[in-house]
C-alpha cells in the first residue's frame, strides 16, 4: 500500500485543510477526489440545494467535479477526504481528470507539513458570493479562476471608486 502523503488538520484558510505528512515531489498524484457519480441534471440540482443551505451556514459549497460531458463527480457523499483541500489563488496542487477520475496533484515540490490546496477555477459570474481567505500574493479576495482575476481587480476597483463619490 502507497505511503498515506497528507492528513486533515485545522487550517488558517477554511476550518479544515488537508496537510502534506511528508514532502511531495512535483507531478505526484496526492490523493483521489472521490464521491459519487451522478448525472448533470442530479448535478445541478445538488448544487443549487447545497449552495442555499451554505450561505445560510456559512459552510464550504459544492463539491462536485465535472467527470465528462453525460457525468460528475459529488464529492460531498462517501468517503472523500479529498473535499477538505482548500482553494488557494497560488495553490501548490491542480485537480487533474484522468480518464474519467479525478486526481489532486502536486504541481510542485510541497514541503512536509504545507497545506495542499488548488485553484478551485470559479467562474467569476457570481464571484461576490465565494470570498477568498488563502491570504497569497496572487489572491483579489474572491475565489476565482486565474485567468479572470484581472476583470474582477477592474470591476472591484469601480465599485470602490463609486462608492466613494456617494
Amino acid at each position: 500500500m502507497p505511503k498515506k502523503l497528507w492528513k486533515v488538520a485545522s487550517s488558517s484558510i477554511h476550518a479544515r485543510g488537508l496537510f502534506a505528512t511528508c514532502d511531495i515531489e512535483p507531478d505526484a498524484k496526492v490523493i483521489q477526489y472521490l464521491g459519487e457519480k451522478i448525472s448533470k441534471k442530479q448535478s445541478q440540482r445538488r448544487a443549487l440545494e447545497w449552495e442555499e443551505k451554505a450561505r445560510k451556514k456559512g459552510e464550504g459549497l459544492v463539491y462536485i467535479f465535472e467527470l465528462n460531458k453525460k457525468w460528475d463527480l459529488d464529492g460531498q457523499v462517501g468517503e472523500n477526504p479529498a473535499r477538505y483541500i482548500n482553494h488557494s489563488c497560488d495553490g501548490n496542487c491542480e485537480a487533474v481528470n484522468d480518464d474519467d477520475e479525478i486526481w489532486i496533484v502536486a504541481r510542485k515540490a510541497i514541503a512536509k507539513g504545507e497545506e495542499l490546496s488548488y485553484d478551485y477555477g470559479y467562474n467569476m459570474e457570481h464571484f461576490l458570493d465565494h470570498p477568498c481567505k488563502c491570504g497569497s500574493k496572487k489572491c483579489v479576495g474572491y475565489i476565482v479562476r486565474e485567468d479572470q482575476r484581472k476583470k474582477v481587480k477592474k470591476l472591484l476597483k469601480r465599485k470602490k471608486k463609486s462608492s466613494k463619490k456617494k
